[in-house]
């Protein structure tokens, strides 16, 4: 369209030149301003287009964070907070908006000023050229040169949103064209179709890393690794031990190729590892983290991931080795069961079970285990293993003792216990005293949605889910728009300033026209003198309209910017906060995802601005032009009047057709780029494990799929929608021919005067040029009113639970007393599959409970039952005798101190990150509470200290210090009962047992607060008053650590593998 309004000016400007080429060359001279403008105007919505997208990718990635971390923020009572954040960072967007608007407006108004200049200049300087002694010219040539130059103009303002949408394009692309341009040469080899380095890479040698110094990119004053000499055997076991934080992990990443060192060399069989093909050399390395992820497919295309033409025998003897088989086996789908977003469906156990069968599918040349409990049998291929539990590594060939980025003593276990006063034998001699080790019982609970469900994209339509709110009352899109207006209210006055400058700028059309008649009449005046003076008043008053239309223009854009920007603010918070109130196992199911959420909340909301904000003042603009052409049509010739009113219906029509094929096309590809969209925020989430996979060719042929899908579904839509364009168009062309027609017949029969036609014809050109400039923007229309159907489809759903309700008893005097009585649990996406049967415990103020079992026994489940994150299927849970259901949300989650065995931390310094949340938190109680949690001398050697930033999920931090700082933001909290999850099992036992400590000492200084505790090492939970064992969700036996020995049963036997072990 855009070039066909280019082509149009440039032809009429020719025609122009033939008729009278004196009076073109002079009104050439203006065009240039024309240009100017637009140029202006582009670069200016360029810079606020950047800004606007660098502010919405900070509230995006609020987004990302809160929603894949969700159970974390909810147990924090976090939705608040995180709305607060996340309205903060929308704030810079919507005053980009605002800007924009108002570009844009000056943009309209200056193109209308230069229209009436036209106006002005043109038909002054073609009176003078007429009326002079040596020029006869047309007055038909001089009014069909100024109506050219007119339309082209018009021109201008119709493609007037194609330009904006042009330069916001061009300022998105920016960003992007600079990260295509940007070259890592390591990192490009791995898409390179003409890969460099050893194809055929072997890396069967010993792996040596020589005086090497390493600091990461964020935190380059302070090193991790310090002249670190290191020696990995071919074909040998070689074991990192030491603290946490001391950088054994880090040794990793740099043998991965993650980062490059600052001194010293990293070499295989001795040669530079640069100097191998980099995906090559990845491919050869099978890798389990300390927190496995998992992609949200099945478990077959998980362990696919890590060899791509795998066998299904390969796939099952992967397992097999990875003794995660058997347990794969009994589930319902068995390897087609699907994992879940980051593998939420499984236990912890689990899922490192599949991760190390993913890593041992390609059999691997080495293997490297960071923190991995899974067992393995002896192979004989190299291995390196970071552990904090020293049984699990006394067998290694070679042992080598980190502390504070060096190794400061190595050897194999039988040298290093030999050296007495030695780190490694202090280490080993307190974990054996403890007997902390316990491999195969490792948990956690987050076994959640199994089967894929199809649902609208905010709303679930499963049958067996009876949701209250789901019955929401049919409503056409109309009525959502209705709606979406009222959410409008509070900008009424600007809104009301909006539709008097739309009214406005109705109005002066008509004067135009009236004034174009004027002119016309004032050219055949008698005298030349008398011709000079009417044009020059008329023309005069044309240049004052333009002066005026220019304010009206600034106005009317200016009061829709504002409100439409407010409006998508207010669209998009009140969207995160329906979200947060959502019930967990809403985000279970796929189609919910933390990506899909994030696309959902950018382009639904994107689609929802394009409608509210200035072009709306077009549409508004239009319809009032409307209602004055008929009014004043109908006082000139009715006849005309209805001709137009007769196309305007019929185009109404085919823009209602063309809308709704909008509608479809938005929801089939809407789809798709929620698909894409989640994928592309799996994959940059979890760069990690793409990288350490090398599927970045797997990913990227994915994503390509579905963007050529969503490109094939554009395309075929895109032929329905041009042919009703086509129409349209058309219409308007025979429209004029009939008016033509009609207007001969009129003035055979006397019944129109020559000024009335130039009048109606006047307007009716002014207003076509409008109805092509709505048209340009009834795409977006559609697409925005099936945006705006599906927010309110989000805000009319009653959750399950309701995490922001307000409603709800709260105890005064709560006493600590938990008790489970009968309860039966599936998941509510999976209530096939019990969880929990008939599960029995009471849990006394200031005991200490401790739940031990298999991986997916249940355990955690109870944890995600007490903070309400679901509601038991049969029987009750109270909390001092009180129906949990009964209680208030908050104050129940405000109870409780959680620690999960994957702490999550969030992209705020560590200060914010203990207190989150909390907005009145002093800096003594944080330091009190790292205190206690063994973290405060560690932030203290940082160089911004409490105010260092932790990356996202704590990205800049080791396991062990994210766990202590988890830990002291529970303990920040003052709960009633803490629940741990695993919470010491990322650290060395050195600061384990001093947290163990810490933990007892909170509990002795305040007898009331109760402790449900899990765990898998087993020596860690003898003190708890009663110990549950947990199978298959029963609870097959409950009781102090002496009684349940004496019982010789479950647990007498758990407790007799481990000493075996030991």
């Amino acid at each position: 369209m855009t070039v066909d309004a280019i082509i149009n000016a440039i032809f009429g400007i020719g025609v122009a030149i033939f008729l009278d080429w004196k009076l073109s060359l002079i009104m050439l001279c203006l065009i240039p301003l024309v240009i100017v403008g637009s140029s202006i105007f582009s670069k200016f919505v360029a810079k606020e287009t950047i800004n606007q997208l660098k502010a919405y990718s900070k509230a995006d990635e609020i987004v990302q964070e809160v929603f894949s971390s969700l159970r974390t923020v909810l147990s924090l009572n976090g939705g608040k907070f995180e709305k607060k954040r996340y309205q903060t960072n929308l704030l810079t967007t919507r005053e980009s908006n605002i800007r924009k608007g108002i570009a844009l407006g000056i943009f309209f108004g200056w193109n209308c000023l230069i229209l009436y200049v036209i106006y002005f200049v043109g038909f002054i300087t073609g009176s003078y050229l007429t009326y002079t002694e040596h020029e006869k010219g047309s007055i038909g040539n001089i009014i069909a040169v100024v109506m050219i130059f007119a339309q082209d103009i018009s021109f201008i303002g119709y493609v007037g949103p194609f330009l904006q949408s042009l330069a916001e394009a061009r300022a998105a692309a920016t960003a992007v064209y600079r990260l295509i341009e940007e070259e890592n040469i390591t990192e490009m080899q791995i898409l390179d179709e003409y890969e460099s380095g050893h194809k055929s890479t072997d890396i069967n040698g010993d792996i040596q890393f020589e005086n090497v110094n390493f600091a990461y990119p964020a935190r380059k004053d302070v090193e991790v690794i310090r002249h670190l000499d290191l020696v990995a055997r071919a074909g040998e076991t070689t074991a990192l031990v030491g603290k946490s934080g001391s950088g054994k992990s880090t040794t990793i990443s740099l043998l991965l190729r993650f980062y490059e060192p600052i001194l010293g060399h990293i070499k295989i069989n001795n040669q530079l590892i640069s100097d191998y093909n980099i995906k090559n050399l990845r491919q050869n390395i099978g890798i389990v983290s300390q927190e496995p992820y998992l992609f949200g497919t099945s478990i077959y295309n998980n362990i696919l991931y890590g060899k791509e033409d795998a066998s299904n025998i390969e796939i099952e003897e992967a397992a097999k080795q990875a003794n995660a088989h058997d347990f794969i086996m009994t589930l319902p789908n068995k390897y087609e069961t699907l994992v879940g977003e980051s593998g939420v469906q499984l236990s912890g156990g689990e899922k490192q079970r599949i991760a190390l069968a993913r890593a041992l599918v390609k059999q691997p040349a080495l293997l490297l285990l960071d923190e991995a409990t899974s067992a393995l049998d002896n192979v004989s291929r190299t291995t390196i293993v970071v552990s904090h539990r020293l049984s699990t590594i006394r067998n290694a060939h070679q042992i080598y003792v980190f502390d504070n980025g060096t190794v400061i003593e190595h050897g194999t276990h039988e040298t290093l216990m030999a050296n007495e006063g030695s780190a490694y034998q202090e280490l080993f001699q307190t974990q054996q005293k403890e007997h902390m080790e316990s491999d195969n019982y490792q948990s956690t609970s987050k076994i959640c949605d199994e089967k894929q469900t199809v649902g609208l994209p905010w709303c679930h339509s499963d049958e067996q889910n009876t949701i209250k709110g789901e019955k929401r009352l049919l409503s056409n899109r109309w009525t959502d728009f209705r709606r979406l207006v009222s959410m409008n209210s509070p900008e009424k006055i600007a809104i009301l300033i909006g539709c008097f400058a739309c009214l406005a700028a109705g109005v002066t059309q008509p004067i135009c026209v009236v004034l174009l008649a004027k002119i016309i009449q004032g050219f055949e005046s008698c005298t030349s003198a008398e011709r000079q003076h009417q044009v020059l008043i008329f023309s005069i008053i044309f240049l004052l309209l333009g002066v005026a239309t220019f304010a009206i223009r600034f106005l009317q854009f200016t009061a829709f910017a504002v409100s439409g920007s407010k409006l998508t603010e207010r669209i998009r918070v009140k969207t995160f906060e329906c979200l947060l109130r959502q019930e967990v196992a809403y985000f279970d199911r796929p189609e919910n995802s933390c990506g899909a959420v994030c696309t959902r909340l950018s382009s639904d909301g994107s689609a929802v601005q394009q409608m509210t904000g200035p072009r709306l003042g077009i549409f508004c603009e239009t319809f009032s032009m409307f209602l004055i052409a008929m009014i004043l049509g109908f006082f000139y010739s009715w006849q005309i009047a209805c001709i137009v009113f007769l196309c305007i219906l019929l185009i109404c029509v085919l823009g209602y057709i063309n809308i709704r094929v909008q509608d479809q096309l938005s929801k089939h590809s809407g789809m798709l780029q929620e698909r894409a969209g989640s994928l592309a925020v799996e994959v940059l989430h979890n760069m990690r494990t793409i990288k350490q996979l090398t599927i970045e060719d797997v990913v990227l042929q994915q994503y390509s799929d579905f963007i050529w899908e969503k490109f094939r579904i554009t395309r075929n839509y895109s032929i329905i929608i041009g042919l009703i364009m086509s129409g349209i168009w058309a219409m308007i062309a025979y429209n004029i021919a009939i008016i033509y027609w009609c207007v001969l017949v009129l003035i055979e029969h006397n019944e129109m005067k020559m000024n009335d036609i130039i009048k109606v014809f006047a307007f009716a050109m002014f207003f076509i040029q409008s109805i092509r400039s709505v048209l340009t923007m009834i795409e977006d229309f559609g697409t925005s009113l099936s945006a705006i159907h599906s927010f309110f489809e989000l805000f009319d759903r009653t959750p399950l639970i309701d995490n922001g309700s307000t409603t709800g008893q709260e105890l005064v005097d709560f006493r600590g007393q938990i008790d489970f009585v009968q309860v039966n649990f599936s998941y509510p996406t999976r209530s096939q599959v019990r969880v929990l049967n008939n599960f029995q415990l009471s849990i006394q103020s200031g005991q200490r409970i401790a739940l031990v079992g298999v991986s997916g026994s249940g355990k955690s489940t109870v944890i995600q039952l007490l903070e309400r994150f679901y509601d038991v299927t049969n029987g009750k849970l109270c909390i001092d005798g009180v129906d949990i259901r009964q209680l208030n949300i908050h104050w129940v989650r405000s109870c409780f101190g959680l620690v999960s065995q994957e702490p999550i931390l969030f992209d705020l310094t560590i200060a914010e990150n203990i207190a989150y949340s909390r907005d009145d938190a002093s800096i003594i109680d944080i330091i009190d509470a790292a205190t206690k949690a063994n973290i405060h001398e560690f932030i203290q050697n940082l160089p911004e200290g409490y105010q260092t930033r932790v990356g996202r999920k704590g990205s800049q931090l080791s396991g062990g210090q994210k766990q202590r700082i988890a830990i002291a933001r529970a303990l920040f909290r003052r709960p009633k009962v803490l629940l741990l999850d695993e919470a010491t099992s990322a650290m060395d036992s050195h600061n384990e047992k001093i947290v163990q400590k810490v933990l007892e000492e909170i509990q002795t200084s305040n007898p009331h607060q109760a402790s449900l505790i899990i765990a898998h090492r087993l020596s860690t939970i003898r003190s708890c008053d009663l110990i549950g064992v947990l199978d298959k969700g029963y609870l097959v036996e409950c009781d102090t650590h002496n009684e349940l020995m004496q019982r010789r049963a479950a647990y007498y036997r758990m407790v007799s593998r481990d000493s075996e072990e030991l």
